[in-house]
């Protein structure tokens, strides 16, 4: 079916602002469509390159009314996005682009050492995003990031001089699982992706410092509905899958657990790791509420499914419970714990009922669990969509400290 001609002209049109402006747009090297004979554009449905004779569009068009003239997304998987999603069962895969994103890690900048004076808090006051107010029609908090640190600060348990500042994500970081998300705007740019990229930096360094210290929290990151295939809700990189690929390389490690207690499911890690047997996906969430991703629900190997309005004591069970089912099945080497608070009760998004107490327990119970093995864990802040979440999330730490579960005035991180 073809698409509507007025929709056919935006799109020629954007093709060719690429084509005289690149600098514009967000990661798009030209490595990927060095090979299309007329001047084309790797955007969804993009009219310029017949859809049936090209291999980067295998999908039909959408209805008109989906198509954005303000976000352009790309939908094309390259060589070694296919490769990290079909890797073999037991091994770690081994073709042409599986080099070629280990030869991405091992030049990235990412992981640099970590004087002992610093705690494994990792933050930047970069993380918060201001965009002429535009931020405010969305009910993310987007300055949550900011609030945590000037809470743990004012309760005298951090000193901002003490966290880590991480890099900025570059091009080639993220074509480790190639970015989705192509905005043709310099201010989007500076004010959004710039701030989602050095979290992205966190959420990477953070497994090493896990590593290394036995615990690290990157006070931003959990982008878990982006994978190499498609973006999703407020997240355009995959950070998870990114800092999983870089800890397989650099860390020399096989085995890794994602605990993910975001109120949403996880789609985009579970995508990305589909036949990927060295990672082992819990995954808790309210299946009454986006993405509603049945494809990505196959890949989670223990799925506790929870009804909107779920309240604390039935929360914690369920979670002691998945947890013990964990404990029993796979043996990691590093835990990444997506620990979202839009399980909140009164959060308009995750539609759950979990007390502020509840969620310290819950973030309590995970540390133990790693605690009690010896796994190196790292902490992702993910989602919370209200003002009151930087606050617990906040006194979680603090509490965390409290129970000698992770230690904020110790160089070295450990009780």
């Amino acid at each position: 079916m073809p698409l509507p001609v007025e929709v056919s002209v935006r799109w020629q049109r954007a093709a060719l602002l690429y084509q005289q402006c690149p600098h514009l747009f967000a990661v798009a090297p030209s490595s990927h469509f060095a090979s299309l004979q007329r001047p084309a554009i790797v955007y969804k449905y993009s009219p310029v390159r017949p859809l049936e004779t090209s291999s980067l569009h295998p999908n039909p068009p959408p209805p008109p009314s989906e198509i954005s003239p303000l976000w352009f997304v790309r939908s094309f998987t390259p060589e070694s996005a296919m490769a990290a999603s079909s890797s073999s069962p037991e091994a770690a895969p081994t073709g042409p682009a599986d080099a070629i994103r280990r030869d991405r890690i091992l030049s990235s900048n990412l992981y640099f050492d970590v004087p002992p004076s610093k705690v494994p808090v990792i933050y930047s006051s970069s993380y918060d995003i201001a965009f002429f107010g535009i931020e405010k029609l969305h009910p993310f908090d987007s300055s949550k990031w900011g609030r945590i640190c000037q809470f743990l600060s004012k309760e005298g348990f951090l000193d901002k001089k003490q966290t880590v500042e991480p890099l900025e994500a570059s091009k080639d970081d993220l074509l480790v699982v190639p970015p989705v998300s192509l905005l043709p705007n310099c201010l989007v740019q500076n004010k959004v992706l710039y701030p989602f990229r050095k979290q992205v930096g966190g959420s990477i360094l953070a497994a090493k410092l896990a590593k290394e210290r036995g615990w690290a929290i990157n006070i931003g990151g959990g982008f878990h509905h982006c994978s190499a295939e498609k973006g999703g809700g407020f997240c355009a990189y995959a950070d998870i899958s990114l800092c999983i690929q870089f800890a397989f390389v650099l860390l020399n490690i096989s085995r890794v657990m994602i605990i993910d207690l975001d109120a949403h499911q996880g789609n985009g890690h579970e995508i990305d790791f589909s036949n990927d047997r060295r990672v082992y996906i819990l995954d808790m969430y309210n299946a009454g509420i986006y993405p509603f991703d049945f494809e990505a629900k196959r890949y989670i190997d223990q799925k506790v499914e929870l009804a909107s309005g779920t309240k604390t004591k039935e929360y914690l069970d369920k979670l002691d419970e998945a947890l013990e089912v964990a404990r029993n099945n796979f043996n990691p080497e590093l835990v990444v714990y997506n620990a979202g608070t839009d399980i909140l009760d009164g959060d308009p998004l995750g539609r759950l009922k979990i007390s502020p107490d509840g969620v310290m327990t819950r973030d309590e119970k995970v540390f133990t669990f790693a605690r009690e093995r010896n796994i190196p864990l790292l902490m992702l802040t993910s989602g919370g969509y209200m003002k009151s979440s930087a606050r617990v999330i906040a006194d979680s730490i603090i509490n965390l400290s409290k129970k000698n579960l992770l230690a904020l005035d110790s160089p070295l991180g450990r009780k």
